[in-house]
């Protein structure tokens, strides 16, 4: 995977001068990483921050019990671990790939020195600081105002855009149930409400849209 293409895909990059994508790459460090390997850990000091060139990565923390919730799955192009750079400095989760990925890595040092020179790679990584915000809140309003079948829908009907009519799950179920802030016999059994109900119907890891308008429906409702 060309270091400089997987910059330049990068959302996070995006605008930037080829002077600016030199300086990128001068520091960025291509990896390839094993699944399962982790990353980083909670609490752990941050050396710096990744892009996904390929594979994926899935971000979460542990309950004092051990039990996993998955905050975010990065898909190649996205970026992840780079508020840990500002502030205190610590990661605040763990991170490991779901398969074999090339990562870029950024040292903590190298960029922020880059970011005092570089006002557009500054502006743009407060816009994806952003994202990450405007994400956290619409996680925590999901899971307080709305019961499984709804984040699940919303799921879905996200991971197939606005025309698809099917879409093939990127991860696992017991992923996806940790996604969404629940087990996986709960997603098991919404899933298969959905689809004795016809909404969906289900084929392994491809889930088919019966009813696109229920479906929708039951994304913007709210627990009882």
């Amino acid at each position: 995977m060309d270091l400089r293409i997987a910059i330049k895909k990068c959302p996070l990059f995006a605008g930037v001068t080829d002077a600016d994508l030199d300086q990128l790459c001068r520091i960025g460090k291509m990896r390839e990483t094993a699944r399962g390997e982790l990353l980083f850990s909670d609490g752990e000091v941050a050396e710096g921050f990744y892009i996904v060139a390929t594979g994926k990565v899935k971000v979460y923390k542990l309950s004092p019990e051990g039990k996993e919730r998955i905050l975010h799955i990065v898909h190649p192009g996205g970026t992840f671990a780079e508020a840990a750079i500002f502030g205190s400095g610590m990661y605040p989760a763990y991170a490991q790939p779901l398969e074999t990925s090339h990562l870029v890595f950024f040292p903590k040092r190298e960029f922020l020195s880059l970011l005092r020179e570089h006002s557009q790679i500054s502006i743009n990584m407060i816009a994806g600081l952003s994202r990450f915000l405007r994400q956290f809140a619409t996680q925590i309003e999901e899971l307080t105002f709305k019961d499984v079948p709804a984040r699940l829908a919303r799921y879905l009907l996200e991971l197939a855009g606005d025309e698809a009519e099917l879409v093939e799950l990127p991860i696992s179920k017991s992923q996806l149930a940790s996604k969404l802030g629940t087990v996986s016999e709960t997603l098991s059994r919404t899933l298969r409400k959905l689809a004795d109900d016809a909404i969906i119907e289900v084929r392994g890891k491809v889930i088919v849209f019966l009813d696109r308008d229920r479906l929708e429906d039951l994304s913007f409702s709210f627990k009882e």
